[in-house]
């Protein structure tokens, strides 16, 4: 089994000084990556945010959850991205997507085209960037970019790239992940199939997906690290889960119109409601069962007695 890895979200509002404190804590307590999101909302940009957390940082390693690919040419992209790791010592992971948010593209007048063709464009900027790192010159066409000649600069110090991280809750992307990245992603659907939106998130739906990666991963399935994060509900550490399931249960029937029982939800990997002892009983099933040993939190310090117990094994 590979060992834990922790992400810790650190892209709220904050000055040098709160950043970099929290950046320390999380350090401090062994999460692996600190992680930042891509959108035009209320949070630090991604790009010079990881420049300042790995300027305060010695071992913990920067990276996205996730950027949007639509929202920069991945040939400007590529050479932000090997600043980043060649400044950082080759600290540096790359959560990428496809995006999602159609009222983020509104407000800049910029086309929120169809999922496959934001699919698509996401697979070839992925091709783009690991075309810049790469040693010499490289020439891309595609549908969406054209490369001409281009020797991508600086080059990044983990060769032949950093680690990518791709993901969601469909076969296409999913494939794309199982082929293209070290860190596979695993989410809920993002729109509903069959007014199935809670069910879709529990443990047999999971299986499926990581089926779908086994299938076309092959011989480097067992390299990959499966990640997830708490889509469902909110990080609860409590000593109560039972109790609180039985109200997520309720608000989710409410809203979605779908019965699950508590014992469904507090089985799903996308739900993390429970003690500390609790939460780290439930990840070490996941990695047993699933393979699943990478974990995304909001809340890095809520869960960080989780990850001190856990992290390196």
């Amino acid at each position: 089994m590979r060992p834990f890895r922790f992400l810790a979200d650190v892209s709220a509002i904050a000055d040098a000084a709160h950043l970099a404190a929290a950046a320390h804590r999380a350090e401090a307590a062994g999460y692996h990556v600190l992680v930042l999101g891509d959108h035009l909302l209320e949070q630090l940009a991604p790009i010079p945010a990881m420049a300042a957390i790995a300027a305060v940082t010695e071992r913990v390693r920067i990276g996205t959850f996730v950027l949007n690919n639509d929202l920069r040419h991945p040939a400007v992209l590529a050479q932000d991205l090997a600043t980043l790791d060649l400044l950082s010592g080759g600290r540096l992971d790359i959560g990428i997507g496809a995006g999602w948010n159609e009222s983020e593209y509104a407000a800049i007048g910029l086309a929120f085209d169809p999922p496959g063709i934001r699919v698509a464009r996401m697979a070839e900027g992925i091709s783009v960037l690991k075309g810049c790192f790469a040693d010499g010159p490289f020439s891309f066409r595609g549908t969406y970019y054209t490369v001409t000649g281009l020797d991508g600069q600086p080059k990044p110090v983990q060769r032949p790239h950093p680690p990518f991280l791709v993901g969601g809750g469909g076969r296409r992307v999913l494939e794309i992940a199982a082929r293209e990245a070290a860190i596979v992603g695993l989410a809920p659907r993002a729109v509903s199939v069959a007014n199935r939106v809670v069910t879709d998130s529990l443990a047999p739906a999971v299986a499926d997906r990581i089926a779908w990666v086994r299938e076309v991963a092959g011989a480097r399935f067992d390299e990959l690290d499966l990640n997830v994060y708490p889509a469902v509900g909110r990080l609860t550490v409590t000593a109560h889960a039972r109790r609180e399931a039985t109200e997520l249960a309720a608000r989710l029937a409410n809203r979605y119109g779908e019965e699950v029982t508590p014992d469904e939800l507090l089985e799903s990997p996308f739900v993390l409601i429970g003690s500390v002892a609790g939460l780290a009983e439930k990840l070490v099933s996941l990695r047993e069962r699933f393979g699943i040993n990478s974990v995304t939190v909001f809340d890095a310090d809520a869960f960080a007695p989780v990850v001190e117990r856990l992290a390196g094994t």
